[in-house]
């Protein structure tokens, strides 16, 4: 089943959401994600580590496109989360698109009771 998401406006279309390899914490919809711009394109992220909760924002994108947890210095793609570094931990990412009329990030929908119905 594909996943559903609600789409949030983060920014004007002009609107410079983050610079380059530099990570920028927003919150969309009552939650802290950050986001960074690398090879010129935007992404979205969770903003602690699934490890041991570092800030993400206060971490780096390194030269591979990763970012790195500033406390153990794990490493996750931020194109889709994966843990680059082998520990097998998965990073949180979100969609983000470009339209006309602004920047906006896909968060998942979530059913009923813990997401299940």
């Amino acid at each position: 089943m594909a996943k559903e998401y609600t789409w949030h406006k983060i920014g004007d279309a002009e609107d410079r959401i983050a610079s380059e390899n530099e990570i920028t914490i927003l919150e969309v919809n009552g939650k802290k994600i950050c986001c960074t711009r690398y090879q010129s394109h935007l992404y979205a992220f969770a903003y602690k580590c699934p490890h041991a909760s570092g800030i993400m924002g206060d971490g780096f994108i390194d030269d591979a496109g990763n970012v790195v947890c500033p406390i153990h210095r794990y490493r996750f793609s931020i194109k889709n989360g994966y843990n680059s570094s082998g520990e097998g931990y998965y990073l949180k990412t979100y969609p983000v698109e470009q339209r006309t009329d602004g920047i906006y990030v896909g968060m998942e929908k979530s059913g009923g009771l813990f997401g299940w119905l």
